[in-house]
């Protein structure tokens, strides 16, 4: 590994690797996200074991938001990084060095490996970006990530379709401990600033770390109301996830997945050009940090909208730009949202960042809980709107309390 020099700003070099790193793990996670879960119902022929196994991938989730803090304290820098990127190439390489009858007990444990990763290194990745990039090329790494994360996405479902049609389940598990194997290697040469980020809370208690963090919100009030936005928008999330089949039915029932294709496909688009519109108006605007939570707020009340909008319509070629739209504000949203949290202290960077995945790995579990049975009694738009409304009353009460409060909130001291 490179050696990190105390006091140094990070090599350009980084930013390069880090966006590289980050596009071959999407691809790889979304490659798995598919094909994973179509593989365990045809090996197990059991609807309840497809439950099984996606309620240990978010029970990963929520255990590695609970343990992010403690460890990227304990364990800080690239290292953890590479560590996790080994450990999600070897749970899929289980599926190919065991034979093909023990793989239905091992995938729920897979799961929940791939689950308490995936979430540890997002945490870990975006916590110490400030450390791993120049402060004056944050967002636009931010905006980046976020675009290739939307490229992975599609890329890495296409790809795995394509190659289960084509070859079989084997060779999109060796191409996914590729991917995982690659993205590690981009992250070895990776050089940090050499601050010591969090070595003050180095020797805190587990409840010390959420006290503080709680402390630090109180004086961040637009941050915390932003946070609480962001829940209410993972209800949102998990209501449209769970509509988008139903929609697509509807839509055209001969060709459902024709249908959701289109959609995804439109609402990714969406995101990459809403990510990068961020960055562009990063540059052109004074980045502060009452400009990254309006930006914020804008992108939410646009993504609702565009969900909205998007489910009330009754045929493809007019959901599609609404599709869009509710990526655009996605893209938008997603990007300040992580820049601005950046911005905080390093003492409060990290738990935030732990916290903000215990919310949408909760919130997105319980409102597809919640949201299922609404379908069942209402129409698809009606429930959509239902769950897509609670993030827009939020961001109009909150309006209405910052233009009622006379003055804006002192929002803190920006990090070095």
């Amino acid at each position: 590994m490179a050696p990190e020099s105390p006091g140094a700003p990070p090599p350009a070099s980084n930013a390069v690797l880090l966006v590289s790193a980050r596009f071959v793990s999407d691809v790889g996670a979304f490659l798995n996200m598919v094909a994973l879960s179509t593989y365990v119902y045809l090996q197990s022929q059991n609807a309840i074991m497809v439950g099984l196994f996606l309620a240990c991938r978010v029970g990963g989730g929520i255990a590695a938001s609970l343990m992010g803090t403690v460890f990227f304290r304990r364990f800080p820098g690239r290292a953890p990084l590479v560590v996790l990127d080994g450990i999600r190439a070897g749970a899929i390489a289980v599926l190919l060095l065991l034979p093909s009858e023990l793989h239905v007990p091992v995938l729920p444990f897979i799961a929940l490996a791939l689950g308490l990763c995936n979430s540890l290194f997002s945490i870990g990745l975006n916590s110490q970006l400030p450390r791993l990039v120049r402060q004056e090329l944050l967002m636009r790494v931010n905006a980046w990530l976020t675009s290739v994360s939307s490229l992975g996405m599609v890329l890495g479902s296409l790809a795995s379709g394509l190659l289960i049609a084509l070859a079989s389940y084997q060779a999109v598990f060796a191409i996914n401990v590729l991917t995982y194997l690659v993205a590690g290697l981009l992250i070895l040469p990776l050089r940090l600033d050499g601050s010591a980020a969090g070595s003050r809370s180095r020797g805190s208690s587990y409840l010390d770390e959420w006290r503080q963090l709680r402390v630090g919100l109180r004086a961040l009030p637009v941050l915390a109301s932003m946070l609480l936005v962001t829940l209410f928008d993972t209800l949102g999330s998990a209501a449209h996830n769970v509509g988008f089949p139903v929609l697509a039915r509807l839509i055209d029932a001969q060709g459902t997945a024709r249908v959701m294709g289109f959609l995804l496909a439109c609402w990714a688009i969406g995101k990459f050009t809403g990510a990068r519109l961020a960055s562009s108006l990063g540059r052109r605007a004074p980045r502060t940090e009452p400009w990254l939570e309006r930006m914020f707020f804008a992108g939410v009340v646009m993504m609702s909208a565009g969900f909205i909008l998007c489910f009330r319509q009754d045929s493809l070629p007019l959901l599609l730009p609404f599709a869009a739209l509710a990526g655009l504000g996605d893209g938008l949203a997603e990007v300040s949202l992580v820049s601005r949290a950046q911005r905080t202290s390093d003492e409060l960077r990290l738990p935030i960042f732990s916290l903000l995945t215990l919310m949408q790995m909760v919130g997105f579990g319980i409102g597809m809980l919640i949201s299922a049975p609404f379908f069942e009694w209402m129409s698809p738009a009606g429930v959509v709107s239902l769950f897509h409304g609670l993030p827009l009353l939020a961001v109009a009460i909150i309006g209405l309390r910052l233009l009622t409060a006379g003055r804006r909130p002192k929002l803190g001291v920006e990090a070095s």
